[in-house]
């Protein structure tokens, strides 16, 4: 369940995608540090491979080891980067032939396919304290200078902390104060993301626990119900009592305890802390409602609760003492003459807004999504082939792939020269020819003055495009808003891609005027992008709601793997959070329809 896969190099902490994301790849996948190469099995992709060849080499060069052998994996990393080759082919020849992968790298790759373990990266790590690996997690921090503050006493998150506040980083050679503040931020941002899960895995582990407790009316709760973009606790609810949970679960949740005086038993699955509230029947709809809100929801229904002579908690509804019957949420709020508040709008954030939204009913659904845009194929950095990923899409219910393969910026993705994407296209065309439900799109870099990757006379060719940023992430607000508003007011741009550029627990967003850059996507009706990349889900949802009424939305996975194409439920759990119907989604179009609305936007900007 709990799956695992390498990231890319650690070292590599610059303004490219390709070392900072790791690629969509199902609810159970979660990202790991430097030193854990991940679980058995893993599904494999070139990026895989690359990541944990180069993660390797970095914590050599962290130990300041065998430096021959470092240069020997990332010089491998980089042949398979470069390939084209289908993943499984290369598993099959035993990565032979590959140019700068040897024998023993080869023998290696071969056994990391099979398990999941990269040996070399396991041994490393297991040299290096796991305070140190965690100073990988900060953005900015490569091998030579994490090995600087490792060997000045800094072994740990929270002591860099100390350390860029105290003046001791300013003083180390290599740094200095403005190096320091730089490093206060990034760490503090990493600190603030250690506590919490993706959407993702809190679904994953909270379904699972779910499925163990049948026979309890068990129901996922607390952020992953809500559909937050991080969770802190895979939170699940039961009609019973503690034993009947502990009967179940034993041998399952590591640590399982009670929480006293809570009706709470805790404890870890795969290392995520897991939450399970019991009550009787009578009192479930309370427990439902405590542990179905954020804090201030969960306070304001307490206060007014108190204010009516109620007691409202996890074990029930009280009046002077006694519990009266509340099976249902909708039992709790109608005791106390409220309205039952979705639990999609249960944030501060829907405070006075909430009413005026549509009913859950009404919201946009995974069955409303018609196109999947946006998905990448084996033409850049993805896994399967153009077929499959068409395959994939109808298999699971959808009415047609759109592609975005990267374009040439995108060097490090295998993106598309002018010729490849010439290639690309006339591929595309065929399958078109042979019934295939595919469009030709291409997921193009937003270059350092706005402008394009392609010129007008190629874009043309293309049935839609996205525009992102893939690079120079640091630049100034100013700069990087003039960037995005010309980027989105090009006449040849379909969807704005994942926004703002953050990653998840990982990576914030550039600094920018984001409302500058919607305004500039609603005066040239172009489509702003909810990527449902668990890592992403950007454009975030609080912006999605403010703008709700305003713009015209795609839910795309970014899928770069087969099973990416289910991630879907991540960028609807996000849509929905914003309030929007399938009426605000353009991928909820037929692909006719689609294609039409893509004319009009051309014909709007004299681009027919």
């Amino acid at each position: 369940m709990a799956e695992q896969h390498s990231g890319a190099s650690a070292s590599e902490q610059s303004e490219q995608e390709t070392q900072a994301e790791p690629r969509s790849g199902g609810p159970a996948q979660r990202p790991t540090g430097p030193g854990r190469s991940g679980g058995a099995s893993p599904e494999l992709t070139r990026k895989a491979l690359s990541g944990v060849l180069k993660t390797t080499a970095d914590l050599l060069d962290l130990l300041g080891q065998e430096a021959f052998r470092a240069n020997a994996y990332r010089g491998a990393a980089r042949s398979l980067e470069a390939l084209d080759t289908d993943v499984g082919a290369l598993v099959e020849s035993g990565f032979a032939g590959i140019p700068k992968v040897g024998r023993s790298i080869a023998a290696e790759l071969a056994v990391y396919a099979r398990t999941g373990t990269f040996e070399p990266l396991e041994d490393a790590a297991s040299q290096i304290p796991p305070g140190v690996l965690g100073l990988f997690r900060v953005r900015g921090l490569g091998p030579k200078k994490i090995r600087a503050l490792w060997d000045a006493g800094i072994d740990s998150l929270e002591t860099l902390r100390e350390g860029a506040r105290d003046g001791r980083v300013a003083a180390l050679k290599g740094f200095g104060p403005k190096s320091a503040g730089t490093i206060l931020e990034a760490v503090e941002f990493a600190l603030s993301a250690q506590e919490r899960q993706f959407l993702s895995t809190g679904l994953d582990v909270s379904e699972a626990l779910a499925a163990w407790l049948d026979g309890l009316e068990p129901r996922v709760a607390g952020d992953a119900r809500r559909g937050l973009e991080t969770v802190r606790a895979a939170r699940v609810t039961v009609t019973g009592t503690a034993e009947d949970v502990t009967a179940r679960l034993a041998g399952r949740v590591e640590d399982l305890t009670p929480v006293d005086p809570k009706p709470l038993l805790s404890g870890r699955v795969d290392g995520v802390p897991v939450e399970i509230a019991y009550a009787p029947a009578e009192a479930r709809g309370a427990l439902d409602l405590m542990m179905g809100g954020s804090a201030a929801y969960r306070e304001a229904l307490r206060a007014e609760a108190r204010a009516q002579d109620f007691d409202l908690g996890g074990r029930g509804l009280k009046r002077n003492g006694t519990l009266l019957p509340t099976p249902t949420e909708e039992d709790v709020t109608r005791a106390l003459n409220l309205p039952l508040r979705p639990a999609e709008y249960r944030e501060p954030e829907h405070d006075g807004v909430w009413e005026t939204l549509p009913a859950p009913g009404e919201l946009v659904t995974v069955a409303d999504l018609k196109g999947m845009l946006h998905t990448h194929s084996v033409w850049s950095d993805g896994a399967a082939t153009l077929p499959e990923m068409v395959e994939e899409t109808l298999r699971l219910g959808h009415a047609y792939l759109g592609t975005g393969d990267h374009s040439r910026a995108a060097h490090y993705a295998n993106g598309l020269s002018i010729e490849r994407l010439r290639a690309y296209i006339r591929e595309i065309r065929e399958l078109q020819r042979a019934g295939l439900p595919i469009l030709a799109g291409a997921e193009v870099d937003i270059l350092e003055d706005g402008s394009l990757d392609y010129p007008d006379e190629e874009l043309l060719n293309l049935d839609y495009v996205v525009a992102s940023v893939h690079s120079l992430f640091t630049l100034d607000r100013e700069r990087q808003t003039e960037r995005l508003v010309r980027a989105v007011s090009h006449p040849l741009t379909t969807i704005l891609g994942h926004p703002t550029g953050r990653l998840l627990l990982r990576r914030p967003s550039y600094t920018l005027d984001l409302d500058a850059v919607l305004a500039a996507c609603e005066e040239n009706g172009t489509v702003v992008e909810i990527n449902a990349n668990a890592y992403r889900l950007d454009l975030d949802w609080r912006d999605a709601l403010r703008w709700r009424d305003r713009l015209t939305f795609a839910i795309n996975t970014d899928a770069h793997v087969l099973n990416g194409l289910s991630d879907t439920r991540y960028g609807v759990a996000t849509a929905r959070k914003a309030g929007l119907t399938p009426d605000r989604v353009v991928n909820t179009l037929g692909q006719e329809d689609f294609l039409a609305f893509v004319r009009r936007q051309r014909e709007e900007r004299g681009q027919a």
